[in-house]
């Protein structure tokens, strides 16, 4: 590309795509408090330095479901000096806004406010951190959507069916059809592509000259038979997908070939784990839309600290020690001291010329000892490296491989690769433990009423988000619903009741109507608390039933889309006249929080709102894909443009069999733009 300007016309979007913010990170860490907001600021400059249209952010700008004041605060002054001022918007919104904002008494985008004045619009999903959750299902975003710094859109209501309906852009003769869903849990939003319950709305008038962009919030990458969403649940016509909630950065978009759609995965903006997947360079996309053809040009982040892992399997090295040499403790150690020195090199030689790079690197080294190693003491031996790391208590990761205990019967016929299995486990959900712990247990132990979902939800809800009475009342709700059974069946004997017990208990696992006792026995405890006139002041995010990050911890949540057409406030606005600037002052909620025992959950109540999520659907033609590294910065003015209006749309369940094709273009051409359409539909 020798110019930027030959890229940016009257009919171009400029999107700014990010995901996986998680502001807030470890913010008492004295080293590391600061990343997420440094590179939340350098992601807003880039914005404003490139004038891009708007900024798309996939879900979990906030790493915690109630953020800090400090937190909320920082956010806010960042995006209040980055995205309001008085340049002027360029794209009007054609569709009912009154649909695509439904979480706010303020149902418009923030840049058609006559009290705003929005340089650079941000629209944002919601993320499994930062989800709706408490008896109003509010999140941090609706407070920045309340104060008219973000266009929250994405969120749903229903459990049971999700429609989606899509922001409906246009600039100049380009027109973009912007469709979120926010994070949901990954079991239950399977089962309703699965049950053709899941539906995304399209315009009903030139639906082939619609670019359609998609982004989602779930795992991609397969952790159990349901606990992902596959890209083949998708809709066809979608040109382009961001997806969320997966942090190792997958920018370049990959194009899959049964549903011919391209996928992006910015990944997230710090690491949050000590994983190999957050080891991978981090990048934003800066994404141009003309017509049906797209170019993604991918930025590096260069204020993102440093982070190198490396495996050292100990038993590959009998060439210098074995478990029998003397001192091979001090052996092992000065191993290890070799291999993170070497990272710490490569840190310092990759740091040179970038003085935004934080100083202090991250260094994992995962030690198996597998084959009869002692350990050393970690604690000493990261001392050494206090001042040269980010991370010094979790320098050195140990792990082994161990037998797995079953029953032997022939010596002989023992499959070895069944017998052993890693010890180490990393991000494991509450709900994960409660499940391992009841499939390991012994049989008398087991549930018989209660399934393990079930406690695992409630016991997540007390946990994460604070609901005191979440587990009393699924267990008296559960008993009262059993009791009323048993009696309508006529059961007498105790062996009557404990075989129709457990057929009920079977009958319902994995089902809806598993997920709908849940949600009532979460209403049951909002009531109750309500009754004792105690109110929910915190703003908690976890969806009720919410899930977790394929690399961290947290849960999902959604919004519903769909309504009457035609709303008048703000539609249309004024793009190219100058805004009036106003004073506004933003009120600071503040969050309590709690620490106590499992134990005290079986004491007291909970409460939990219910959630739904919308579907999309549409068609697709030229995608052209720049995935250089270069961070080329661009100027440009915004003219103004005309109000149009699109209120009919047409209904398409997911899956839909709309056949389509689409061509990857990776040419060197300076104008991606130019020339003839190579995508063509069939």
């Amino acid at each position: 590309m020798s110019s930027d300007n030959a890229l940016d016309d009257d009919d171009t979007f400029k999107i700014l795509i990010a995901t996986d913010i998680h502001l807030g990170y470890l913010e008492k860490d004295a080293i590391r408090g600061g990343d997420s907001y440094t590179t939340f600021e350098e992601i807003l400059k880039c914005a404003k330095t490139n004038q891009v249209d708007f900024i798309l952010l996939g879900g979990d700008l906030f790493h915690e479901n109630k953020p800090t004041r400090r937190c909320l605060h920082t956010c806010i002054t960042m995006l209040r000096k980055y995205c309001m001022g008085e340049s002027p918007i360029n794209f009007n919104i054609l569709s009912d806004q009154t649909v695509n904002f439904n979480t706010t008494q303020f149902p418009w985008v923030n840049y058609q406010d006559e009290n705003l004045n929005i340089s650079i619009p941000v629209f944002s999903i919601h993320g499994n951190h930062d989800d709706p959750t408490g008896a109003e299902g509010l999140c941090a975003l609706d407070l920045l959507s309340a104060s008219g710094l973000v266009n929250h859109f994405g969120h749903s209501q229903s459990v049971e069916k999700i429609e989606i309906s899509p922001i409906l852009l246009q600039k100049g003769n380009s027109k973009l059809a912007l469709y979120g869903l926010g994070s949901i849990p990954d079991e239950r939003l399977y089962r309703m592509f699965v049950n053709n319950h899941v539906t995304m709305l399209r315009p009903k008038e030139d639906q082939d000259e619609w670019f359609n962009l998609f982004t989602i919030h779930q795992n991609r990458s397969k952790h159990g038979p349901t606990n992902y969403i596959p890209e083949q649940f998708l809709d066809e016509f979608l040109d382009l997908v961001v997806w969320g909630h997966e942090h190792e950065c997958l920018i370049a978009p990959s194009r899959n070939e049964q549903q011919l759609f391209y996928v992006t995965q910015p990944g997230s903006s710090v690491a949050t784990s000590l994983s190999p997947g957050e080891a991978t360079k981090k990048h934003i996309g800066l994404l141009r839309v003309k017509g049906r053809r797209m170019n993604l040009q991918k930025i590096p982040l260069k204020t993102v600290r440093q982070f190198f892992i490396q495996d050292v399997v100990l038993s590959d090295y009998q060439d210098a020690f074995t478990v029998d040499t003397p001192n091979v403790i001090k052996k092992v150690e000065n191993l290890c001291h070799a291999k993170v020195n070497e990272m710490l090199e490569q840190a310092e030689r990759e740091r040179l010329g970038c003085p935004l790079t934080p100083e202090k690197p991250l260094i994992r080294l995962r030690v198996d000892y597998t084959g009869g190693f002692e350990t050393f003491n970690t604690s000493r031996f990261s001392q050494k490296y206090v001042e040269h790391v980010a991370n010094p208590k979790d320098l050195i990761h140990f792990l082994r491989c161990r037998e797995k205990k079953e029953r032997i019967k022939d010596e002989l016929s023992v499959d070895y690769s069944r017998v052993l299995k890693t010890t180490a486990v990393e991000g494991l959900r509450v709900e994960d433990l409660v499940k391992q712990y009841f499939e390991a247990t012994e049989q008398k132990v087991q549930l018989s009423l209660l399934t393990e979902h079930g406690m695992g939800k409630a016991l997540q809800e007390f946990v994460d988000k604070d609901e005191k009475d979440a587990i009393e009342e699924l267990i008296t709700y559960q008993l009262e619903k059993t009791q009323r059974h048993l009696q309508g069946r006529s059961v007498i004997t105790e062996q009557e009741i404990d075989d129709e017990i457990k057929r009920i208990r079977e009958s319902k696992k994995n089902t809806m109507e598993e997920e709908n006792e849940i949600d009532e026995a979460m209403n049951r405890a909002k009531a109750h608390r309500l009754e004792r006139g105690e109110t929910s002041l915190d703003i908690n995010m976890s969806d009720p039933l919410s899930d977790v990050d394929s690399d961290q911890d947290a849960p999902p949540a959604r919004g519903r889309g769909r309504g009457t057409r035609g709303r008048g406030r703000g539609r249309g606005a004024r793009a190219s006249e100058p805004k009036s600037s106003t004073r506004g002052a933003s009120k600071k909620s503040q969050m309590t929080s709690q620490s106590r025992s499992i134990m005290q959950a079986f004491q007291a109540p909970s409460q939990r709102p219910s959630r739904s999520t919308l579907p999309t659907s549409y068609a697709e033609d030229d995608l052209t894909i720049d995935d250089s590294d270069e961070d080329t910065p661009v100027t440009k003015t915004r003219p103004s443009s005309k109000t149009a209006s699109t209120s009919s749309f047409l209904r398409e369940s997911s899956q839909s069999q709309t056949s389509k094709g689409v061509s990857f273009d990776d040419s060197d051409e300076d104008d991606p733009f130019k020339g003839p359409a190579r995508r063509a539909r069939r």
